[in-house]
């Protein structure tokens, strides 16, 4: 039995950290050649578990760089002895063969 994930277990993981669409200073955190093209919470979150990493997803909160915009985000298991960055990398490439734009 899987024991139960406590908040220092699980990172943040913004919609809007692989919008192309978006710029870094709105929030954007892989590079273009990473990011999608208007990602949608499914498509992060489907991304997410096809790594193997367990997902918590709230989808009605806005991202503080863009508060008018309801985007939402992910809640997914820490890597251990992985950076964010590196997760969200990962994540930028899962999400691309995930939607089938692979470049």
């Amino acid at each position: 039995m899987r024991r139960p994930l406590k908040k220092r277990d699980l990172q943040i993981v913004w919609v809007d950290y692989f919008n192309s669409k978006l710029g870094r200073r709105q929030g954007r955190r892989v590079p273009l050649n990473l990011a999608a093209k208007n990602p949608t919470l499914d498509d992060v979150r489907r991304a997410a578990e096809a790594i193997g990493l367990h997902v918590v997803a709230a989808r009605e909160a806005h991202h503080p760089g863009r508060p008018r915009e309801r985007s939402g985000y992910v809640q997914v298991s820490r890597m251990e002895g992985r950076s964010k960055q590196a997760l969200l990398k990962e994540l930028a490439k899962s999400l691309m063969r995930t939607r089938g734009t692979a470049r």
